[in-house]
């Protein structure tokens, strides 16, 4: 006989039943906090707000120096970097810089007109010897200054403050729009035939009265008072804080 084996005390041993591991069953292990996410978001917070802040930066200074000229960014370096900036410009600069302009259109006048021209006889009426033309015409006259022959006399410099004698203002062109010009009308006489010059004449007669027109409208006014604005843009950029004009 094989003997019993005995647990403790003489009895016999309690059967083993095999439990299966349950990874749910138990206690767990606390996980540490995921953090990486929070960190990254933040961080791509902070880089957005930097390029935000670059990209506004370079906008502003580009219209500043766009729109202000030098002197208004002489006037902000000199405030950063806590020293003064000056700007030495004498008169033949000035008058060498003015005289690149050369011819300056300022302002361009533009008028829609219809115009007559006819040729009668002291004979006979129109409807047999007359030759009539109605012409719808577009043109434009361009006005402004002529500075190339701008002297030295006619600018002061003194320090920041600069007097400039303007030129007077001039029609430097008038011209029609041949795409837009038409001849609206035309009436011949029974007894003559049409006359080749008169369109050419009546063209001659728009351009005078186109011009007649502008110069009424007060375009050489016009043009003084824009050529003003533009040089003194052009000073102002030079470094000038008063500038005159007579």
């Amino acid at each position: 006989m094989i003997p019993k084996e005995r647990g403790e005390g003489g009895y016999p041993p309690l059967p083993y039943h095999f439990m299966p591991h349950d990874p749910d069953a138990g206690f767990r292990v606390p996980q540490p906090p995921r953090s990486r996410p929070t960190v990254a978001i933040a961080l791509s917070i902070v880089i957005g707000l930097l390029l935000g802040i670059l990209c506004l930066g370079s906008v502003g200074w580009l219209m500043l120096s766009r729109h202000s000229g030098r002197a208004l960014l002489s006037h902000l370096l000199s405030a950063v970097t806590g020293r003064t900036v000056s700007i030495d410009v004498n008169q033949p600069t000035v008058v060498d810089r003015i005289q690149r302009l050369q011819r300056l259109e300022t302002v361009v006048y533009t008028m829609d007109k219809l115009v007559t021209g006819a040729k009668e006889n002291p004979i006979f009426p129109d409807f047999l010897a007359g030759d009539r033309l109605l012409m719808m015409v577009h043109g434009e006259v361009v006005a402004g200054i002529d500075f190339s022959n701008l002297k030295l006399d006619d600018v002061r410099v003194d320090g920041k403050q600069i007097h400039l004698h303007l030129p007077a203002a001039q029609v430097f062109s008038t011209r029609l729009d041949s795409a837009k010009t038409r001849v609206y009308s035309r009436q011949t006489g029974l007894l003559v035939p049409t006359d080749p010059n008169l369109e050419t004449q009546v063209r001659q007669e728009a351009e005078r009265q186109l011009q007649e027109a502008a110069l009424a409208d007060g375009i050489l006014r016009t043009a003084q008072q824009n050529a003003a604005l533009t040089i003194s843009s052009l000073l102002q950029g030079l470094g000038f804080e008063k500038i005159d004009f007579d």
